[in-house]
């Protein structure tokens, strides 16, 4: 089943980054970077939090409100760190990891086929602006279908069925941000690659599911690329690797 092939997959390309020193570099870099941004940006806006709460909310007088006040105070809080923390997820994949992933994909292609099919070569500068065209709508899609899954739950009764939903959306756009360097790198329309998706929703899926899991999904995230290239050199190009 496709569903299971998604978890070895994801689990052999970790094995593969691991041993091999350049795919082990820029996953501990990605790690970082994502980690140190999302610290950045959640600090940045915490201290604002008592302008941005006055804002809102100033601290009543009464002593029978204030509990509530402070109740507030702490959403506030959880909220504006969720927001940043999808913030900094945003701008580290645009900045950041678009390049590291592309040159861990592009790695693990040569290493396991002894050569990089490309539609065309482009200078750097010109090649790091076409990723981050292709990045734009890979990392705005998921980002705004979880927030209206997130707003459903809030407004209707069936929050727990929705977080779940969510959760597994979540995974599979995630496992598609990876399964779609090699397609965006050789130029492929963003149609047929989101046709792509929709008809390995199984895959994605499986590929997605040790995201969901507390510590291991940040180790499993940093080498994702290196599993979806496996995945789509060896299911989708048909080639044998070389390992």
């Amino acid at each position: 089943m496709d569903l299971f092939s998604g978890i070895a997959y994801n689990y052999k390309g970790l094995k593969l980054g691991v041993k091999t020193p350049s795919l082990l570099f820029l996953g501990l870099v990605r790690f970082v970077v994502v980690v140190a941004i999302t610290i950045a940006s959640a600090g940045l806006v915490l201290s604002y939090y008592h302008e941005i709460l006055g804002l809102i909310w100033g601290r009543p007088e009464s002593s029978w409100v204030v509990w509530l006040w402070h109740l507030v105070s702490w959403l506030v809080a959880l909220l504006l760190v969720g927001l940043s923390s999808v913030v900094s997820f945003l701008v580290s994949q645009l900045l950041f990891s678009v390049i590291i992933m592309d040159a861990m994909s592009r790695i693990t292609e040569q290493r396991v086929t002894g050569q990089e099919k490309e539609a065309q070569r482009m200078p750097w500068l010109k090649h790091f602006f076409y990723l981050l065209k292709q990045e734009i709508p890979r990392a705005v899609i998921p980002v705004l279908i979880a927030l209206i899954l997130m707003v459903l739950g809030w407004l209707t009764p069936l929050a727990p069925v929705i977080t779940i939903i969510s959760s597994l959306a979540a995974a599979i756009f995630l496992s598609w941000d990876n399964t779609d360097l090699i397609p965006a790198r050789r130029i492929e329309p963003f149609g047929s690659r989101f046709k792509f998706l929709l008809k390995n929703l199984s895959f994605h899926l499986g590929f997605g599911l040790w995201f969901l899991i507390p510590g291991l999904n940040i180790i499993f995230l940093s080498f994702a690329p290196v599993g979806a290239t496996l995945y789509y050199i060896e299911r989708i190009d048909g080639e044998t690797p070389q390992l």
